[in-house]
């Protein structure tokens, strides 16, 4: 797979590429000079699995703004650099672990070599960003829109603006709100990479993907078709929403895809007419229970006394309800009989207790 081989990249303390495990990131959402806002949003992030942030830069009070948040958070942080080349050069002075550029609108070669100067001093990685809404007027023109291949050509572009100005520590990302058209873009930069034995390491997304619920769905189709390919050294879903709802969803499609252990899958039945159980606020409520409770098991939550055994039994552990019953189950065997009121608490104190 092309992520077994990739470059190794340090970013600050973590290290990605290489086979290293798939990391997950997001970005802040609050002004990057307001550092109180910025630290706990950033501190709340990395208590839901948040391993790399990123923050905008759009001036220099943004800039200065990075050595007071870095000295409270405890994951690598990324500054997210546009058209200002002064503002990349400041963000490294002022303690980035990697910044985020289009070469091509920096400002010309001679303010990209005074960025990958400053980025080669620290060594510095630099993120190469194209998206399909920045593409080369020239090559939509050429094209009659935005292509995969469009995308993959402007990437390769920036990645030799760098290497020309004597830099290879690079992350390269090319995104598009068109699921499909992501794959295929990130299909043919893959094979390009390799024919041109630049192996450089890839961070995945779905562009504009959305709100928290269209967005999951385009995400969850996009990353699985890309990272199911061995595409892929970072990730983010990128959610119109609460920042904390982009790592949920990213651990969970890194746990479906095999990608990553540990934390506890919660599976549960779409109800039908025998259910007797609020079902959904129960499967709901175990999910939110298990978030941070460090076992890698299956939980089932069944909402059918007579058939949540044997449905449950796939899992490690299960409860089932109705009539005022509910059932604790062990690899589909009920192991416990207690009333419905109590299930959820004595689900708890079975997990917390968890021997297998």
């Amino acid at each position: 797979m092309y992520r077994d081989n990739t470059r190794i990249i340090h970013i600050g303390d973590r290290v990605i590429g290489g086979g290293n495990p798939i990391l997950i990131q997001s970005m802040t959402n609050v002004p990057t000079e307001d550092t109180d806002a910025v630290t706990a949003q950033i501190l709340g992030l990395e208590e839901a699995g948040c391993e790399i942030i990123r923050c905008t830069v759009p001036n220099i009070e943004a800039a200065k703004a990075i050595e007071t948040i870095k000295k409270s958070i405890h994951i690598p942080l990324v500054a997210d650099i546009h058209f200002d080349y002064r503002m990349a050069i400041e963000a490294i002075r002022y303690g980035a672990d990697k910044i985020r550029i289009n070469p091509g609108n920096i400002g010309g070669e001679d303010k990209l070599k005074a960025v990958v100067d400053a980025a080669k001093e620290r060594n510095i990685p630099i993120r190469v960003g194209v998206n399909s809404g920045s593409l080369e007027r020239h090559i939509v023109e050429r094209d009659d829109g935005v292509t995969a291949k469009g995308i993959v050509e402007s990437a390769i572009d920036k990645v030799h603006m760098i290497e020309n100005a004597g830099y290879d520590n690079i992350v390269i990302s090319i995104k598009s709100s068109d699921v499909m058209m992501c794959v295929r873009a990130h299909e043919a930069l893959v094979d390009k990479l390799e024919r041109l034995g630049t192996r450089y390491p890839l961070h995945v997304g779905i562009t504009e993907a959305g709100t928290v619920r269209s967005g999951n769905i385009k995400s969850s189709i996009g990353l699985g078709l890309i990272l199911g390919q061995g595409i892929g050294d970072t990730i983010r879903v990128s959610l119109t929403g609460d920042p904390k709802e982009e790592i949920t969803s990213a651990k969970l499609i890194l746990r479906t895809l095999g990608l990553r252990k540990g934390g506890i899958e919660v599976v549960s039945c779409p109800t039908c007419g025998r259910t007797r159980i609020d079902l959904i606020g129960l499967a709901t409520k175990v999910e939110d229970m298990v978030q941070n409770i460090p076992l890698d098991i299956k939980v089932a939550v069944m909402g059918c006394a007579v058939n949540g055994p044997g449905e449950a039994k796939e899992a490690d552990i299960g409860i089932a309800g109705g009539n005022g019953e509910g059932l604790i189950i062990k690899k589909g065997e009920i192991v416990k009989k207690v009333p419905e009121d109590r299930l959820l608490d004595e689900l708890k104190q079975e997990l917390e207790h968890w021997n297998g």
